[in-house]
């Protein structure tokens, strides 16, 4: 007999915050990468109205998918519970391996077409929690992880310029 089964969005939404915060990442840290890319553009901009942002990314289904997907994928390379050569491109986070890139493209892409070039301009960069996801400390691994994280503050950075006006009058 099949179960009718559907996790509510609340649900997913804290299991996506508790897996970031497993492998270091807060929202904290995603929206220094938010006011990164924007505090250029908008000089009254905040690391709070950043995290707001961040947290609305991140309470959207197709982003949570993403995110949980991409680190589950890296949790399984760390304990070397995928099969060759899978494994190795993960572990070795290989240059040729773009399955990282497109997962985080789902995310880029909810907020418009600006998106793809702040996820460009960061991903380049690797300011912030992107240089310490980098290191693979400890033999973590995280192929999937740092392009998500990327990601999200690209389309956070996103929303915020698509909402720029209603945000300064707040």
């Amino acid at each position: 007999m099949e179960q009718d089964y559907k996790t509510s969005d609340e649900e997913v939404y804290q299991s996506t915050l508790r897996l970031l915060k497993e492998r270091g990442v807060t929202t904290w840290d995603i929206a220094e990468l938010v006011h990164f890319l924007q505090s250029k553009y908008f000089s009254k901009i905040t690391i709070d109205i950043c995290e707001q942002h961040v947290k609305k990314v991140l309470m959207k289904r197709e982003v949570q998918n993403a995110v949980i997907t991409g680190i589950q994928l890296d949790k399984l390379a760390e304990k070397q519970a995928l099969e060759s050569p899978l494994l190795e491109m993960l572990i070795h986070d290989e240059s040729l391996y773009g399955i990282d890139e497109i997962i985080s493209l789902s995310i880029v892409n909810v907020y418009g077409s600006i998106g793809f070039t702040n996820y460009g301009y960061i991903d380049k960069m690797k300011p912030g929690i992107l240089a310490k996801l980098n290191e693979h400390e400890n033999g973590q691994v995280n192929t999937f992880l740092d392009d998500i994280v990327g990601a999200i503050a690209a389309a956070a950075s996103s929303r915020i310029a698509h909402n720029w006006s209603k945000i300064e009058k707040e």
